[in-house]
């Protein structure tokens, strides 16, 4: 039987060395590679072969990153293609607004290419996975989330959560590995009978750790960009 082909990634930066290190990189790992150096190239490569993820990065000419990011997420027909950004050190407003656009997981430069092949196996594997039934019982080790009952299990012993700490620990167990900025944590959990702020989110998140014990190192915290929970196979950079 014949093995299925590797992944279509468009690779979308306007500097030729980074351009030329990537796509060597993931050819060498066997992925098929679609090359664009502009925001408005990268918008018709997606429309004439929608690939299975894009490497984008934020800093193009005319049409940056962002919008271009923006602009593949508002649309139906190409809002499930994951999409993880190449960022400059210091950009953490624009990862910040790329998150919050639905980006997937961003990397920033200059990155080891092993790296760069981690992070991107990460997010196709997260992929295929998909999103977790909104009721499925999620077990990581000896932590068990019981979404029907409200319920949390630590290593056989009840954790009493809040109705808002419940609600950001599923929301992150949900997805381990992915990246939610404090502004999605409050859209995604903000309920009629509760209220929750950004600033409040590090209130809840700190609570919650406290609550959990030791799995509260399933939290982690991205500096300057928000929270995610840590795949058990994952490492923690």
């Amino acid at each position: 039987m014949s093995k299925a082909p590797k992944p279509h990634i468009l690779v979308v930066e306007d500097d030729d060395d980074i351009l030329e290190l990537v796509s060597y990189n993931l050819k060498k790992e066997g992925y098929q590679i679609t090359r664009a150096m502009s925001g408005e190239k990268a918008l018709q490569c997606v429309e004439d072969d929608p690939p299975h993820l894009i490497l984008l990065d934020l800093m193009l000419p005319e049409l940056d990153g962002l919008e271009v990011c923006r602009r593949l997420k508002r649309d139906h027909e190409t809002a499930a293609i994951p999409i993880v950004m190449l960022t400059a050190k210091g950009e953490e407003a624009d990862i910040v607004a790329g998150l919050e656009m639905g980006a997937d997981d961003y990397i920033t430069k200059p990155f080891s290419p092993r790296v760069l092949i981690a992070r991107i196996r990460a997010v196709l594997r997260r992929h295929r996975r998909g999103m977790a039934s909104e009721e499925a019982v999620l077990t990581f080790g000896e932590l068990t989330i019981h979404p029907g009952r409200h319920e949390v299990i630590y290593q056989d012993a009840a954790i009493d959560l809040t109705y808002s700490e419940f609600a950001i620990l599923h929301l992150l167990a949900r997805r381990p590995g992915w990246v939610f900025t404090r502004y999605r944590i409050v859209d995604a959990i903000r309920g009629e009978h509760y209220a929750v702020t950004e600033r409040a989110v590090d209130v809840q998140i700190a609570g919650l750790r406290k609550k959990l014990g030791d799995a509260g190192d399933y939290i982690k915290t991205v500096r300057g960009v928000g929270y995610k929970f840590m795949e058990l196979d994952a490492s923690d950079g």
